[in-house]
């Protein structure tokens, strides 16, 4: 009988979910997370597995996110991945419900992507920030050796990943993996 890891690790090299969306304005194609549902529904039917995606709304200071989980299971056992979205009060054009949408949107798909190994790196939604404010990191440009933006001190990010490494929620390791980290800032954060 296969394990959930092993439906998973199926999953993850069988899933296609192409960048069906067109940015008009920016030029450029992306996949959101309705695309990624969509595309793995049959696989999890195949598997007989569920996924189930749930929010946490998180407030550190003036500062809202939300934490979204995806969490996947067979019934006995489960594997769940998580990512955050800041959530700017004062966007224009946005009621705050509409805010809080588009952040948990946001969320979701990131969390999905870790999940299900997807890959958004060479994807100019993963740089674009859609109008959004970038709390203080510093957009990467394509001759950096990664797409990863830079962890800043003084940021709420900063903040947010110190507490999150105190608190033995994440390394410096899973941190590397989604912002660039100078020696500078790693040891601040360990500090």
């Amino acid at each position: 009988m296969k394990t959930i890891n092993d439906k998973l690790v199926n999953i993850q090299g069988r899933l296609k979910a192409p960048k069906n969306q067109r940015n008009s304005f920016g030029n450029y194609n992306y996949r959101s997370c309705e695309d990624i549902l969509e595309a793995v529904k049959p696989l999890l039917s195949e598997h007989n597995l569920t996924l189930v995606l749930r929010d946490e709304t998180i407030k550190m200071g003036d500062l809202y996110f939300i934490e979204s989980f995806a969490v996947l299971s067979d019934g006995d056992s489960r594997i769940e991945s998580y990512a955050q979205a800041g959530i700017n009060l004062n966007k224009k054009g946005m009621d705050i419900a509409q805010s809080f949408g588009a952040s948990s949107s946001y969320a979701r798909k990131y969390a999905l992507n870790g999940l299900f190994l997807i890959d958004d790196t060479k994807d100019a939604d993963s740089t674009n920030d859609h109008g959004k404010s970038d709390g203080g990191l510093k957009e990467v440009k394509s001759d950096d050796s990664t797409n990863k933006p830079w962890l800043n001190k003084s940021t709420p990010q900063f903040d947010n990943a110190k507490k999150a490494l105190k608190e033995g929620k994440v390394s410096l390791v899973d941190l590397r993996n989604h912002y660039k980290v100078s020696n500078e800032v790693a040891k601040l954060l360990q500090e």
